[in-house]
């Protein structure tokens, strides 16, 4: 019966390390080439009052998500969802975090560090941006396939989308998770592993 399991558990593992995740998008076929999309150029300043743009992230996986300070419905579940996300991958060098605010108004550079810092999260390594506020709602919507907008009948006056979004060292986005449902988090921890194994292991 042991050897059974045994046997078992090992197959598990071959499969997982095997398997590679999908690409999220609308790929368009040149030629005998089929290409994915990407994530478009942006620029930022982080909570630290850093530039942060595409470049960042190069040769780094990452998970973003869009939210909002004074949000009271999603936004505190989503961001623990991703800490707990954060705290597993912490050490790693490879896996960088994105949140954008969709509040730029009052989502100032002073309250994006006070909130960051009381997270106790590493400026170096998750980042909370903000900038033009069409920009990023332009981001959200063309790169992340994401939604965020105002919305004066909405709770907080914006509607936004409750997703962590898994992106690869080639800047297509991989997994998209419900950043409300603690299962889903348990999805993107096992998918972040899954994607290491495919890229970083030679």
């Amino acid at each position: 019966m042991l050897n059974i399991l045994v046997i078992a558990l090992f197959l598990v593992g071959c499969s997982d390390a095997g398997r590679k995740l999908p690409i999220i998008g609308h790929p368009t076929i040149t030629g005998n080439d089929t290409v994915y999309s990407t994530i478009k150029p942006f620029t930022f300043l982080s909570q630290d009052s850093s530039v942060i743009t595409e470049k960042t992230f190069d040769n780094k996986i990452y998970v973003a998500d869009f939210i909002f300070l004074s949000c009271t419905s999603i936004c505190p579940v989503m961001t623990s969802e991703m800490k707990k996300v954060y705290d597993v991958f912490k050490t790693n060098p490879d896996i960088y975090f994105l949140s954008h605010t969709i509040d730029p108004e009052n989502d100032t550079i002073p309250r994006l560090k006070a909130f960051a810092d009381a997270l106790g999260v590493n400026s170096h390594k998750w980042f909370f941006v903000t900038g033009d506020k069409d920009h990023i709602y332009s981001m959200a919507e063309k790169s992340y396939f994401a939604t965020a907008y105002p919305d004066e009948s909405s709770p907080g006056n914006y509607i936004h989308s409750g997703g962590l979004l898994l992106v690869d060292t080639h800047k297509h986005i991989r997994g998209v998770y419900d950043g409300t449902n603690p299962k889903e988090t348990e999805r993107l921890i096992a998918d972040l592993k899954i994607l290491l194994n495919e890229q970083f292991t030679r």
